[in-house]
């Protein structure tokens, strides 16, 4: 039986590929922020702009040695964090990945001082809600954003270490 070894590394420039494949995949984008499109040369550029970000963190999933997706602290007001994540290689889904991710995340933001955790998750997610509630994360509500077709609506998760 072969041991699995999920760990969290920081973003490197050589990461670039992985995301831009992922950013643009409809379905991924369609569980995330909405389908839309933007050129290779936007994304490039927004990459590029998070690996010199010094109050964010960004880390790509590695299992076995193989990266199979992304998850980030964002820094935002009143000492909470916001995290995204996405497990990019589909062949990973429904299998506890985006969990233990969310896990050892939650360890690394403990380690760097931060308590306070949030997030915002399309409604119908349901994998993903699942794994945040396994993480111990609480839904607060549903947030409304009426100038947004791609994501008219999500809900409001939480977490206090």
């Amino acid at each position: 039986m072969k041991t699995v070894k999920l760990k969290l590394r920081k973003v490197i420039k050589s990461d670039m590929p992985y995301f831009l494949r992922w950013w643009k995949d409809r379905e991924i984008i369609g569980l995330t922020s909405g389908v839309y499109e933007k050129s290779n040369k936007i994304l490039g550029e927004y990459f590029l702009k998070m690996l010199k970000n010094c109050e964010n963190w960004y880390f790509v999933i590695v299992l076995n040695k193989k990266i199979i997706g992304h998850i980030s602290l964002v820094k935002g007001k009143n000492g909470w964090y916001e995290t995204q994540i996405i497990i990019g290689e589909k062949n990973y889904w429904g299998k506890g990945y985006g969990t233990k991710a969310i896990q050892l995340l939650i360890k690394k933001a403990k380690n760097l001082g931060i308590s306070k955790i949030c997030l915002e998750v399309r409604p119908d997610n349901l994998r993903a809600i699942n794994a945040y509630e396994n993480s111990r994360f609480v839904k607060i509500k549903i947030k409304k954003y009426s100038k947004n077709k791609f994501l008219p609506e999500t809900l409001l998760m939480k977490l206090k270490i």
